[in-house]
């Protein structure tokens, strides 16, 4: 983890797109290569999911299932999490974290998927519960597909537990300050790579109508080649994180600390209920906290809205996956761009000002797309003379403007969050990660969820039918700019923080 004093400075052209000694590649790449694999797995799962869920619900019953089964998995998983910290090592607790998704999914491909009819109940059944009761139809609407909402949860947390908490704790424990600013933007940038890949296989796989036997059913071949390639990556994904603890942390140019990360130690170690009392009373990890919660709240507000237009314009897993797909690597692209970018304001600006950057762009996305939804029946007659209509045209002002605000919070939001942690000690870098990073995520998604769900029940409650997103947003809308104004705030008083902390350790 020390510089040597023969190494040359970077060249001004090095420094803007490749500042990593030769040296460092060593860790560097491996490191870069086990979030790849990780995000790519994410975004298919993530593709997918909305697939089965949108299509054969609706986009009005994601924010049940985030609110309902989410956040609860998500609660039950941080607490397994914080007892399992305290039992094994940080390389068998990845194995333990990572070994049951893979698990799922491939079971999910092969044997619940083609065995659907057997675990579902009839739509029939479904239909006359759904009469009976008006304001549980999306509820039950999930109820009659619920496996497909078990590979929804599974997929949500794979993002929270492997990537947002297994792979960002396993680098803030093994990276300093002064090298994360180099460093981490390259994990990024090799990991939207990920974005292109798994859009383009994605799409490739979704496009297959044409290529299969009369009487095949296309998505369930697309499912198998997409989880049989998670799987996969899965697997290589554990051997690379052990070749790292055998062959990079055990060279002291990489990690010159006495012991590996998470090895246990003689110390015992406090209790989970006196840890999570340590974590519950940290105004520092409250504010980062309070960064995931905003963001998890924006998201998910501006996503219902625009997938409720999706499964206006796309009716079928297929059609669903392949526009996702599309819409992955341009993302990927755009945060190629935008992590060059990124990378160096992380090097040349203070924290304060990388970590403001996102809660702007999506506070003037959100305005613009809410803005357009708003007002669609009087834009009708102009969009009509240019060769379109509402729903087409939410759909892609809709992705342009996710496609922004996501480049946006992988480039700059995800690695200034985690350079947060790095002055942190030990047992907050593992706990009080679980608990921001899973269980506050989870809350940001469903605190958004919750006042869905609500203005849904009262308004299902008063018309006697169900409710759509239309019908609620205005009320959304204000919810969206209330939380982008206190996100803002928050990054503000974190950052004082951070700059404080990053002093105390000696990486100002």
């Amino acid at each position: 983890m020390k510089k040597t004093s023969e190494e040359p400075e970077f060249s001004k052209l090095r420094r803007i797109f490749f500042p990593v000694h030769r040296y460092e590649l060593k860790k560097v790449i491996p490191m870069g290569m086990i979030l790849f694999f990780i995000l790519f797995n994410y975004t298919c799962l993530r593709n997918i999911k909305d697939s089965l869920v949108v299509t054969n619900t609706g986009a009005e019953a994601l924010s049940y299932l985030k609110l309902f089964c989410v956040t609860p998995c998500a609660i039950v998983f941080m607490l397994l999490y914080a007892k399992a910290s305290n039992i094994l090592s940080n390389e068998k607790l990845f194995y333990a974290t990572l070994s049951p998704f893979i698990l799922f999914f491939g079971l999910f491909a092969f044997v619940i998927y083609p065995n659907r009819e057997w675990f579902h109940p009839t739509a029939a059944t479904i239909a006359s519960w759904q009469a009976q009761f008006p304001i549980l139809h999306w509820p039950l609407a999930l109820f009659g597909v619920w496996s497909y909402g078990v590979f929804y949860v599974l997929a949500e947390l794979w993002g929270s537990a492997l990537l947002s908490l297994s792979f960002w704790q396993f680098a803030n424990q093994v990276t300093r300050v002064s090298e994360a600013k180099r460093v981490y933007a390259f994990f990024g940038l090799m990991a939207q790579f990920s974005l292109l890949f798994s859009g383009i296989l994605g799409d490739y796989f979704s496009n297959i109508s044409d290529k299969v036997s009369p009487g095949v059913d296309p998505w369930q071949i697309s499912l198998n080649w997409l989880m049989g390639t998670v799987v996969l990556f899965g697997i290589v994904t554990m051997g690379i994180y052990r070749w790292i603890y055998k062959r990079v942390l055990t060279d002291k140019r990489f990690y010159d600390k006495p012991a590996l990360p998470g090895v246990k130690k003689g110390k015992k170690k406090a209790g989970l209920i006196q840890s999570l009392k340590t974590i519950f009373t940290s105004p520092y990890l409250g504010l980062i906290a309070m960064l995931v919660i905003c963001y998890g709240i924006s998201v998910n507000v501006i996503e219902g809205l625009w997938k409720s237009q999706l499964k206006l314009q796309y009716h079928n897993e297929n059609d669903y996956n392949t526009f996702m797909s599309r819409f992955t690597i341009l993302t990927g692209l755009a945060s190629i761009i935008m992590l060059i970018v990124g990378g160096n304001i992380l090097r040349i600006c203070r924290w304060v000002v990388a970590a403001m950057s996102t809660p702007v762009v999506f506070l003037v996305g959100g305005v613009v797309f809410f803005s357009f939804v708003l007002f669609r029946q009087e834009l009708t007659n102009i969009l009509v003379q240019w060769g379109t209509n509402p729903v087409t045209m939410a759909v892609f002002l809709g992705a342009a403007i996710v496609i922004v605000s996501k480049s946006t919070k992988y480039a700059l939001f995800d690695l200034t969050k985690e350079m947060a942690y790095i002055p942190l000690d030990e047992e907050m870098k593992v706990k009080g990660k679980a608990v921001v990073d899973v269980v506050g995520g989870r809350l940001g998604k469903s605190g958004g969820a919750f006042i869905q769900v609500a203005l849904f029940s009262i308004v299902s409650s008063l018309a006697g039918v169900k409710a759509t997103y239309y019908q609620i947003v205005p009320y959304v809308f204000a919810l969206f700019i209330l939380v982008c104004i206190l996100w803002i705030l928050s990054v503000s008083a974190l950052g004082k923080r951070v700059e404080n902390a990053n002093k105390e350790a000696g990486e100002a």
